[in-house]
């Protein structure tokens, strides 16, 4: 036992052996013979306070019920259990669904006139009012068996019943088909929480960290830290929030990630750190980026980019949910140029098709002024996506609605093609187009009759973005048609490579930014550039997208402390003093 149980506690519980101490709360439980034990007139109260509740582990476990609401099988029948829970719903005064985080479990209210006082209480009480009940587990009657239900075999008939608290009218019904606003859900988050799937999301999250911690703990050798959250303002990535100190003009900033931090333990000799971060980005917030936000955050030492891929792919093999079909590595690979000139975005979503395509050649010799503007400008090109089934099942507001995002979102004027199903084009293009070119960009973009084709002209840079955006809101939009186009239960992994070390700023497109951060190494190809082309210089920066969303990335750092006050001072042109800290660092 250990000692911060207290000296006095620690020599009354060896005066019998056969006991349980269980961790903050000193509860004992009496495993043999609990008559005998309390002989020891000696032994504090506390030891025995809680002797007579059960030993069980798992989820009912130091808890007056017996156990969970959906633990409960025919092979219960007969037994007398305590259940506590939430009132799901009731019916004709006979049932009553109790709800807790394991599911539910149908009670039956009885009927007999000496109990009337239980049978009063349970049919006065609101929905979602909590309670205790014990009873017994018997069978339901033949044909009244719910086999949608885990525990629709059975029932529960109420012996006794406590009510733990009487609810008051919610501001919604806690039912999956009962549909509220997402505004509405955050209002009353604790009672959104309440809903299965929520909780199923929670457990599985739980479930996850656990299986990381083992992977990364127990089998490699990683060494869980916890970094300072509190930490100084530091250049480059995003913006931080910054937290006033109680001196006068001085502050904290909250890290946008422990970057520097794992950077110094590496050089502590640490060898691998692994946390479960709490990060914090004022960034705004969006669908898919909040202001806070968990990452499982990862550093080693001695290892190179494919080592680290390595590593992820197996994490995720390892604690990737067994319900569900097994990962398959090693994940494909993209470099950044390829994604953006085949999906128009650094995070493709690879489950469907719609690539897009360089038709610049087809209209090299055209009399269109604006697709012969684009062919002949040296940063110009003609890029078009095919939408299959897109002239079918998209309507003219669908259409408007694209054309209304190239617009608004892009300052881009886009070109439509619909193909109808006798084959003739339906398109301000095709008066000007000969049927040599028009068949030319047929074949070019394999589309027949019934697809639609989309075109934009324009510098590479504006027009490919673009097309990745309506490739996206075609597919949402064909589904609302109920077109398949990308399968819910598919799991696309995908890492992007090779992305560009630095980027134009936005603001002042003379200067550069770090395009992940200003710790990022160049491409061993590519670190003679650094010196002479910067802005041509590709990166080890490396990130893992899943269905067209980004759920992890990395990079291999720069090492050499000389090369590291170069890219700030030089490229960057920001003040190295501020990272004095991690810059003396790298000169041991």
């Amino acid at each position: 036992m250990s000692s911060k149980f207290g000296m006095r506690f620690v020599n009354a519980a060896r005066l019998s052996l056969p006991l349980r101490l269980y961790s903050k709360g000193m509860h004992v439980r009496v495993t043999k013979n609990p008559v005998s034990f309390a002989k020891h007139r000696s032994i504090p109260w506390i030891f025995t306070r809680y002797r007579f509740y059960s030993t069980c582990t798992g989820q009912s476990s130091f808890s007056p019920r017996t156990h969970a609401c959906a633990e409960l099988r025919p092979k219960h029948v007969g037994e007398e259990v305590t259940l506590c829970g939430w009132i799901q719903y009731r019916r004709h005064d006979l049932f009553v669904i109790l709800r807790d985080f394991s599911g539910l479990i149908q009670l039956l209210i009885p009927q007999d006139e000496s109990l009337v006082h239980l049978k009063n209480t349970l049919c006065g009480l609101p929905l979602e009012s909590v309670i205790k009940v014990t009873g017994k587990v018997i069978h339901r009657p033949p044909g009244q068996e719910n086999k949608e239900m885990p525990t629709g075999a059975i029932e529960v008939c109420v012996g006794s019943l406590k009510v733990l608290n009487v609810c008051k009218k919610l501001p919604f019904e806690i039912k999956d088909f009962v549909k509220k606003s997402e505004s509405l859900r955050m209002q009353y988050r604790y009672l959104d929480l309440r809903s299965a799937q929520m909780q199923s999301n929670l457990r599985l999250r739980s479930q996850l960290v656990m299986k990381m911690r083992e992977f990364l703990c127990n089998i490699h050798g990683f060494v869980d830290v916890e970094t300072p959250t509190l930490f100084k303002r530091t250049p480059g990535g995003a913006k931080e929030f910054l937290v006033p100190s109680r001196d006068p003009g001085r502050f904290y900033s909250l890290p946008q990630s422990p970057q520097q931090f794992k950077q110094l333990l590496m050089v502590a000799g640490l060898d691998r750190y692994f946390q479960v971060a709490r990060c914090y980005r004022d960034e705004g917030s969006k669908p898919d980026r909040q202001p806070e936000f968990t990452q499982v955050d990862i550093e080693m030492s001695f290892v190179d980019q494919t080592g680290i891929q390595t590593l992820v792919e197996g994490l995720i093999q390892h604690c990737w949910p067994e319900a569900m079909s097994p990962v398959s590595v090693p994940f494909p690979s993209l470099t950044y140029a390829d994604a953006m000139r085949e999906y128009g975005v650094d995070k493709p979503d690879t489950r469907f098709g719609m690539k897009l395509v360089d038709v610049s050649e087809t209209f090299r010799g055209t009399e269109v002024g604006f697709l012969r503007e684009a062919v002949n400008h040296p940063e110009g090109c003609v890029q078009a996506i095919c939408v299959p089934g897109g002239a079918t099942h998209l309507k003219n507001k669908d259409l408007e609605s694209i054309k209304q995002t190239a617009q608004a979102q892009f300052n881009q004027e886009l070109s439509v093609v619909v193909l109808k199903a006798d084959g003739s084009w339906k398109s301000p293009l095709s008066k000007h187009l000969s049927d040599s070119v028009k068949q030319q960009l047929l074949q070019k973009m394999e589309a027949e009759a019934g697809d639609l084709l989309l075109l934009a002209a324009g510098a590479a840079e504006g027009v490919r973005p673009l097309l990745g955006k309506l490739r996206l809101q075609c597919a949402e939009l064909l589904e609302a048609q109920g077109v398949a186009i990308r399968d819910p239960s598919a799991f696309h992994f995908l890492w992007v490579v090779d992305f560009p070390l630095f980027l134009p700023k936005e603001e002042d497109p003379g200067q550069l930014e770090s395009a992940h951060h200003p710790f990022t190494a160049p491409h061993p190809e590519d670190a003679e550039l650094l010196y002479s082309q910067p802005h041509k210089v590709r990166s080890q920066h490396y990130d893992l997208v899943l269905n067209g969303s980004e759920i992890g990335g990395g990079s291999i750092r720069i090492h050499r402390a000389s090369m590291q006050q170069y890219v700030l001072e030089k490229v960057l042109k920001e003040d190295s003093s501020l990272l004095s800290h991690l810059m003396e660092a790298h000169w041991c």
